[in-house]
């Protein structure tokens, strides 16, 4: 597995495109439970939680049935402060809707949080 990102959103989709309760993403990291916080946070998701399997964790998602479409962004493209609309545009289906997924020096945020803050980073996932 290269890319516990992507596996782990593409989990979510399918569960979702099933209509099921919760998804079981596995292997557990940071950076998953740190996109997890940020749909948490937006509505898109309900509660998690780590599961310690004495491996690599699990973490459980509750599934609301509000998420139309996610995934990666492959290659991570770096992108500046005054550059987001370009992205919007490739990624969400309307310049309101949806999230991209970002990370900054100062951690990770949303797109919106990050031109509110005048910073740029590097472009993670999106959401809608």
């Amino acid at each position: 597995m290269n890319d516990t990102l992507a596996n782990a959103l593409t989990t979510i989709k399918n569960c979702e495109m099933r209509a099921k309760g919760e998804a079981l993403i596995m292997p557990a990291s940071k950076l998953i439970a740190n996109v997890l916080r940020i749909l948490l946070k937006h509505g898109y998701i309900g509660n998690f939680e780590y599961i310690d399997d004495g491996r690599f964790g699990k973490i459980r998602v509750q599934l609301l049935g509000r998420i139309n479409d996610c995934g990666v962004i492959k290659p991570r493209f770096p992108v500046k402060k005054d550059e987001f609309e370009k992205w919007e545009k490739r990624y969400l289906p309307s310049p309101d809707v949806g999230l991209l997924i970002i990370s900054t020096p100062k951690g990770i945020m949303t797109h919106r949080e990050a031109k509110e803050l005048g910073m740029g980073g590097i472009l993670l996932a999106y959401v809608y």
